[in-house]
């Protein structure tokens, strides 16, 4: 597990390699990440987008940017926290991703990033 704060919003992130979703033959490795998103600051906070790069070891880095996550947008008061998981496809079997969530200040509307600290993807057969 890995996590940071940024202007009191803790990211933490969890993989886990999805063999049953995999085929290494076909250059196809799945794995999932579960984020947990916890409001430690004293303001109410609103998820509004996220900006991903995701860096496949042998292919170009790809670039996901959206509204929310998972479909959703959530607003966390002081001491609440959001969690939710997705996935991500790999051709190489290793590979990191980071980036950002574009949060909103509810009390006055101002902008802040916050960090999605970088997390490493392996399979397992990768590490022999």
């Amino acid at each position: 597990m890995i996590a940071e704060v940024t202007q009191g919003v803790k990211v933490t992130v969890e993989t886990e390699y999805q063999p049953s979703y995999s085929n290494p033959g076909q250059y196809h490795f799945v794995f999932t990440y579960r984020i947990t998103i916890e409001n430690q600051s004293e303001f109410t906070v609103h998820l509004l987008r996220r900006h991903w790069y995701i860096n496949d070891a042998a292919f170009e880095t790809r670039e996901v940017e959206g509204e929310g996550v998972v479909g959703q947008q959530p607003v966390l008061e002081p001491g609440q926290s959001h969690q939710y998981v997705s996935g991500c496809n790999l051709k190489s079997g290793i590979g990191k991703m980071a980036g950002t969530y574009l949060m909103e200040r509810v009390m006055d509307g101002s902008h802040f990033n916050v960090t999605i600290p970088e997390f490493i993807m392996i399979a397992p057969m990768r590490l022999n």
